[in-house]
């Protein structure tokens, strides 16, 4: 299955397709779910299966992605993306309401407790301590 269109998944890597243009945020959000897969699935993964919290956690992941790399919110979440609902997640996330971030800090990717991270010396979301689950 092709979520997006010139980009696809095989064997836990993401594929671009030369010949189409493609959103970096579309590519970062790719990524994203080959990032947060289990490890022992990752190998094998070549489609993004249908969990809202695997989704969640690609969002929150490609926020991160994107604000490490330099590109605006407004390309990560573009008015095509995000089958119509791109406005309410730049809205979120521009305000701070970091939907999915609770999930990559469970997994031990980030932390989003200010308290503890300052008790560790880790930095906070969006900043990563993991890159892959």
């Amino acid at each position: 299955m092709q979520a997006i269109e010139g980009l696809s998944i095989r064997q836990g890597a993401v594929l671009i397709d030369p010949e189409k243009a493609i959103w970096p945020g579309d590519l970062l959000h790719e990524a994203g779910h080959v990032a947060v897969t289990a490890p022992e699935r990752r190998a094998d993964l070549n489609e993004v299966p249908r969990v809202l919290a695997e989704e969640m956690m690609a969002i929150a992941w490609s926020y991160a992605a994107a604000r490490q790399c330099g590109v605006p919110l407004r390309e990560l979440f573009h008015s095509e993306g995000y089958k119509g609902r791109s406005e309410f997640a730049a809205q979120c996330y521009a305000m701070g309401g970091y939907v999915g971030a609770d999930l990559l800090a469970a997994e031990g990717m980030t932390e989003i407790d200010l308290g503890r991270a300052l008790r560790l010396g880790h930095p906070t979301y969006p900043n990563m301590l993991r890159w892959l689950r």
